[in-house]
């Protein structure tokens, strides 16, 4: 017993000394960026004027709390990513329905729905936004002058619903794919036995399918919202948070702060803001997941 109780204490030590450095470089990784973001956003540093840093106080966080621009952005990200996510998971789940069905090039088709996932996202807003909604040379004008309809100005008539346009093309195949993956795994036996009963295609969807896909549609969520919080690349590429405040988020507002506006300060303030927003979203997605695993 004394051997074994040894020999497990030394397998013990073995294996944290050989995890230490991995776990060690993690957390100077994730604690010293976050350390210097919550000492700046406590100071009063301001790149346009060397020398006049202070410490703040809270002065950063009151001015952003009061500035309706932080307002703005937070509804701006919560549209932005709702109306992204409801696209994707809508959308996913019916296209993976879909492309379930036998038919002919269905391994082409396949290919073709999940590769604009693949397309970076300043190339894909650039390509939305000089080829596709161009009010002069894009192919929606194009299509809007065959019907004797004028075109439409995307960007400066419909800002938001542009961004939401592009990032949803964008993450639309993702969701496709983790939901497609799980169709595989439907038992057709099951489906069958359903129809044979007189269940018609809505009630198999809504009784078979949709119940099955249920955990890959929280791991759908739980995914893309992590990355959309952070969408940044589009608006830079397309509107540049324009016209006024109509496309900044979150994201965006702390880019103005820091590059534009040289507020280090400020734009800390908003990065750890950001932070605690993302952490609340991330409980209750771990939250939401656990629970369907659970189920």
């Amino acid at each position: 017993m004394r051997t074994r109780a040894s020999g497990r204490t030394v397998g013990g030590l073995r294996s944290l000394s050989l995890q230490a450095p991995a776990v060690t470089l993690l957390l100077i990784w994730m604690l010293v960026p976050l350390g210097m973001t919550l000492w700046f956003s406590f100071q009063r540093y301001n790149l346009l004027m060397p020398g006049m840093e202070r410490f703040a106080g809270w002065e950063n966080y009151e001015y952003l709390l009061t500035d309706p621009a932080l307002w703005s952005s937070m509804a701006t990200t919560l549209v932005l990513v709702g109306s992204v996510l409801a696209i994707s998971v809508i959308g996913g789940t019916l296209l993976a329905v879909l492309y379930q069905q036998d038919f002919f090039g269905q391994g082409v088709a396949r290919v073709l729905a999940i590769s604009p996932f693949f397309i970076m996202p300043t190339v894909s807003a650039l390509v939305w936004k000089n080829m596709m909604m161009h009010p002069v040379n894009g192919v929606l004008a194009w299509f809007s002058g065959l019907f004797g309809l004028p075109a439409v100005d995307w960007f400066s008539n419909y800002p938001l619903l542009s961004i939401i346009i592009i990032v949803a093309w964008q993450w639309l195949p993702f969701a496709l794919l983790i939901l497609l993956t799980a169709m595989q795994s439907l038992d057709d036996d099951q489906v069958e036995a359903a129809r044979m009963d007189g269940a018609g295609p809505l009630a198999v969807f809504f009784f078979i399918t949709l119940p099955h896909l249920k955990r890959a549609i929280s791991v759908v969520i739980m995914i893309q919202m992590i990355f959309l919080l952070t969408i940044f690349a589009e608006i830079y590429v397309t509107t540049s948070g324009g016209p006024g405040l109509a496309t900044t988020n979150l994201a965006y507002l702390i880019y103005i702060r820091a590059l534009l506006e040289f507020d280090v300060g400020g734009a800390s303030a908003g990065g750890v803001i950001a932070i605690i927003l993302a952490n609340i979203v991330a409980i209750f997605l771990i939250r939401m997941v656990a629970r369907n695993l659970d189920d």
